[in-house]
């Protein structure tokens, strides 16, 4: 009935859009036959809706003048979409959008019919999206509104920002391209004046941002989405771990929709993955212990044993003993 229903309400867009349609022209437009046009006019009849028609040569359907579709009309899947994408919306952008997202709520539940929205609701209730955020960003909400702003306007800012592992900040004047959610965490794509190149920033190290004056143009044959992909999606190395199989259910499960996993016949297994960075990788290797040896590349091997013996070190045998 759903695809009726989509058809109909395409068919009244239709005889809207021009005086007078040949039924064969509509049912080219709809991909069905003539017969179910003539069966979809009654029902559109039925429901009330004021056709003319007209035989002969000439003649043709269209609607009543004057008449016009109301503004929102809506299936109901079609309002499901509405109601979910703005509470993926909320759920993203948090404050900054809330007001909208409220709106546009409130306007749709005024619109739909009673029994439309209780189909709605019951999919809103059944359908459940949450936990796109790896961490609460409440408090940089007010740095993402801004951000947003200095992009829509194409308004240089200045950012004090705290690099990965260091303890100062450094004033940076950044040209910002995009606001782009990956894996949990808010980056900024921009041009940073003080490197002279384009680099990505995770807002949430972002200590301060002030609107400058200045604006900027960003270059046309820039794409935001192929500059992500070469940089943040591209590995640089490819990581080869080998896991007894005390920890091979944890990790197929966990990560088994990303990871190369070989499995074998002691029930151990071998992952295969590709990192920007091995930072992540050598913290991953230990999370698991003596379960994980990591086998490539050889830089994170090294890295894997001296950060193993540097945690041992801060464990004199001594201390051992007495335990």
């Amino acid at each position: 009935m759903s695809n009726v229903a989509t058809r109909l309400l395409s068919l009244i867009l239709l005889l809207q859009s021009r005086s007078s349609w040949k039924a064969a022209e509509l049912a080219s437009e709809l991909n069905v036959s003539e017969r179910t046009i003539h069966r979809y006019m009654l029902m559109l009849d039925e429901m009330g809706i004021p056709l003319y028609s007209e035989r002969g040569p000439y003649g043709g359907f269209s609607l009543v003048r004057g008449y016009k579709l109301p503004p929102l009309l809506f299936t109901a899947e079609e309002a499901t979409v509405l109601y979910m994408g703005a509470n993926l919306v909320r759920e993203v952008w948090g404050r900054t959008y809330e007001d909208a997202v409220t709106a546009v709520t409130a306007k749709l539940d005024n619109v739909l019919p009673d029994d439309l929205r209780q189909e709605v609701a019951r999919a809103r209730h059944s359908l459940v999206v949450g936990g796109l955020t790896a961490r609460d960003y409440r408090p940089w909400e007010a740095t993402i509104h801004k951000l947003r702003q200095c992009i829509g306007d194409r308004r240089c800012a200045l950012l004090s920002y705290r690099a990965f592992a260091r303890q100062d900040d450094t004033d940076r004047v950044v040209e910002p391209y995009a606001l782009t959610l990956q894996w949990g965490l808010w980056y900024l794509v921009g041009f940073c004046h003080l490197r002279q190149a384009l680099r990505t920033f995770r807002v949430d190290r972002i200590q301060e941002i002030r609107p400058l004056e200045e604006h900027f143009s960003m270059p046309r044959d820039f794409s935001v989405r192929e500059y992500l992909e070469r940089t943040m999606f591209e590995p640089n190395y490819r990581v080869v771990v080998h896991l007894e199989s005390g920890a091979a259910f944890e990790v197929r499960e966990r990560h088994g929709h990303w990871m190369d996993v070989t499995g074998h016949d002691d029930g151990s297994i071998t992952t295969r993955f590709g990192v920007a960075s091995l930072d992540w990788a050598t913290g991953w290797v230990l999370s698991y212990g003596a379960q994980a040896k990591a086998l490539d590349p050889p830089e994170l091997v090294t890295r894997v044993r001296e950060a193993a013996e540097g945690a041992l070190s801060r464990y004199p045998e001594t201390t051992l003993r007495s335990a």
